[in-house]
């Protein structure tokens, strides 16, 4: 029997296309990031929940579009002539609600870049007109775009990510841990990155491998905590 050592490995995500995980729930994503050359008015919003793969998708697509990849409370509108040189990724757009001259940047990122013939995807959860923005130009702009979405998982997908997410952190768990947490874990993504995250930090404070009695004890821990 395979013993898994507690080792503080790095966690090395894998975010190429062969690496995302095709299901119903993101099937028509991943179709309009494939299909990103056709993309009406050169610019698409990407939505979807916490832990989706909206990120991992984007580095899809910046791979293929050769695009810059930069997050939207980081824009400054000193570096958009530069930015524009390139297609761009905006992602987290709803965490410049309130930001001013974030959504200023934005903005004129926005036209400049089509301006120049590049392409803009921007992502955020839920859809723009729950983004919070307060730039009626940029929202304008935005509403016009082309929309997709992330839908939540169903247990094949997030069955699938679970394992996906084990392995970026070069976990091997025996086969019937997934079973057990797919039965008894809250269905999101989000809770998915945190539950992994969880069994990586116990089997290493106790020296243990990630077993079905480890996952419990993970689990038996959040509820007491929620009490």
């Amino acid at each position: 029997m395979a013993v898994q050592l507690g080792f503080d490995l790095p966690v090395r995500t894998a975010r190429g296309r062969d690496d995302f995980l095709v299901a119903p729930s993101n099937a028509m994503a991943v179709a309009m990031i494939e299909n990103w050359r056709n993309w009406s008015g050169a610019k698409m919003v990407l939505s979807g929940p916490i832990g989706a793969g909206k990120t991992h998708l984007t580095h899809v697509w910046a791979e293929a579009a050769q695009a810059t990849i930069i997050n939207a409370k980081d824009l400054r509108s000193d570096d958009v002539p530069t930015l524009a040189q390139t297609s761009v990724a905006v992602e987290d757009v709803p965490q410049i609600s309130g930001n001013a001259d974030a959504q200023t940047a934005l903005f004129h990122l926005h036209n400049m870049v089509l301006a120049e013939g590049h392409t803009l995807l921007l992502t955020g959860t839920g859809t723009v007109v729950h983004w919070g923005l307060q730039l009626p130009d940029l929202v304008s702009r935005l509403r016009g775009a082309l929309e997709t979405s992330i839908d939540a998982p169903d247990d094949a997908l997030l069955s699938a990510v679970l394992v996906k997410l084990l392995a970026d952190r070069q976990l091997m768990p025996p086969p019937d841990v997934i079973p057990y947490l797919l039965k008894r874990m809250d269905r999101s993504f989000a809770e998915a990155n945190r539950i992994v995250a969880a069994l990586d930090q116990q089997s290493l404070a106790l020296k243990r491998p990630i077993t079905r009695a480890l996952a419990g004890q993970v689990l038996d821990n959040d509820t007491q905590g929620t009490r």
